[in-house]
């Protein structure tokens, strides 16, 4: 009997976890170690921050769903791997830590056959002075921080229907963050419920980002069809943002986060100063702080790890400048290149170098986006290496069979601008390929036939259907498994 080990029970790790014990049934151990008891549907954490949604509707328990799935879970967190064992054991094994209430603290090693690293990300908030909840800002990363957002939001609604004026902050909050679409719906989300509660005319709402441009997202902007015409995102996006009357300030470093004030430093140098009452700022993400060691207890972590972190993985890392980069340098089988039993899905793989191109500021600050690992990607690639680890299990292949490279593959998004059954909207796109191929699609990157975008109620109503669908799927009703990553 053969034990495949997940760490991490987010999107991409449950994916794996699930699908593998679909696939392999109970003659063989499928275990889940996580150390969070709940698994949150993360992008609608968006509408629990605007008070649309409750932390109840994003979350479920984890431990009766794996229980009736036959897979062992364990409430605990990762804190080393052994891919070699140990000096009285070749059988490699992590290091875990419960957080468990009832074994809280408690060390347990657990042995694998195959492992995959689902960590997801450490929210950085301590790369920038001031960042996140515990200081001076707030954050839609977890249920937890998106209810306290909404909470600080009736309160600025209430101070603005009292008269008072109130000025709103959102973006990111450092040079090298990612995740700018979770900001924009959010920005978006607050501008709509502001109008609903008819105090808008008493908000200034501004964006905050290191994007080099407004629809840069991260993949270096798009070009999509709208409308039967070829627009580029960052026509779309001030569009959009002009239309809602929202002011924007990109290619920024946001130094520091005060009480109610933030210091930042843009591309060309030039330093300012934002004052707010309601900051929502993203942070960096890094890797959680795994080590790794060998057979005789040397630490070799940064032969597993690249310096963020995060798990390399069978992707080109040797450092090229923009103008080198190919798609080819994206992994493919997210396979650790010295340990072949080892990988790493979602956000917890290094990628290679960002999607959009790199830019410092003239004082050398690096603000460039990082390259968004989550979403739809994120379950595909856990599927894809859920299914080349079963077949290797079952004695089908001796090495990964099913590739899902974020140059080949393509991606539908639906970012909310604002939720209502009637009056709601969002943008919805569909890219391909995720990665832009500039030898295959000279000029865009990308092929035009699949890379198109509207915005209204229609999708609205799908991001809202998607929400109860992939809550269905994660919790393993009749039907899951058709229901598309």
């Amino acid at each position: 009997m053969a034990r495949l080990v997940v760490l991490g029970a987010g999107v991409s790790g449950h994916t794996a976890a699930t699908f593998a014990k679909h696939w392999l049934g109970d003659s063989h151990e499928v275990v889940v170690i996580s150390p969070n008891s709940k698994w949150n549907w993360i992008p609608s954490n968006i509408w629990v921050g605007v008070g649309q949604m409750t932390p109840e509707d994003v979350v479920f328990e984890l431990a009766p769903v794996y229980q009736k799935a036959g897979i062992d879970f364990k409430q605990a967190k990762a804190v080393s791997i052994h891919p070699e064992g140990k000096k009285e054991s070749e059988k490699p094994y992590v290091t875990i830590e419960y957080t468990d209430p009832s074994k809280k603290g408690e060390i347990e090693e657990v042995e694998y056959d195959y492992l995959i690293n689902a960590t997801g990300p450490k929210l950085n908030f301590a790369a920038t002075p001031g960042l996140g909840p515990e200081h001076n800002s707030l954050s839609v990363c977890t249920y937890q921080h998106a209810a306290e957002a909404n909470d600080h939001l009736q309160i600025a609604i209430e101070k603005m229907k009292k008269g008072e004026k109130q000025k709103f902050l959102i973006g990111t909050g450092h040079g090298m963050c990612t995740c700018q679409g979770a900001a924009f719906e959010y920005i978006f989300n607050i501008e709509h419920e502001l109008r609903k509660a008819g105090v808008r005319d008493k908000a200034e709402i501004k964006w905050i980002s290191n994007e080099q441009f407004l629809g840069d997202f991260g993949v270096a902007g798009l070009h999509i069809k709208w409308g039967g015409h070829i627009v580029s995102s960052k026509v779309l996006a001030e569009s959009l943002f002009a239309e809602r009357g929202l002011d924007w300030i990109t290619g920024a470093h946001v130094k520091e986060v005060q009480k109610g004030k933030l210091s930042y430093e843009l591309l060309d140098g030039t330093e300012g100063e934002e004052e707010f009452d309601f900051a929502m700022l993203i942070p960096p993400f890094s890797g959680v702080g795994l080590k790794a060691y060998d057979k005789e207890g040397n630490d070799i972590t940064d032969k597993v790890f690249m310096p963020n972190g995060f798990m390399k993985v069978d992707a080109d890392y040797t450092p090229k400048s923009f103008e080198e980069w190919k798609g080819d340098d994206w992994p493919k089988y997210y396979q650790n290149p010295d340990y072949p039993n080892m990988f790493a899905v979602g956000i917890a793989f290094a990628p290679p170098h960002p999607i959009s191109k790199p830019a410092k500021s003239v004082n050398g600050t690096p603000i460039t986006p990082a390259p968004p690992r989550t979403g739809m990607p994120s379950g595909i690639i856990g599927k894809t290496v859920a299914h080349s680890i079963v077949e290797m299990i079952q004695g089908k292949a001796d090495k990964p069979m099913h590739h899902a490279s974020m140059a080949e593959m393509g991606a539908a998004c639906i970012a909310s601008t604002g939720k209502g059954l009637f009056d709601g909207t969002a943008v919805a796109l569909t890219v391909y390929p995720v990665v832009p191929d500039y030898d295959k699609y000279p000029g865009t990157g990308r092929d035009p036939d699949y890379t198109f975008g509207e915005i209204g109620l229609a999708g609205h109503w799908i991001k809202h259907i998607l929400h109860y669908m992939f809550m269905w799927k994660a919790q393993l009703k009749p039907g899951w498994t058709l229901i598309p990553e």
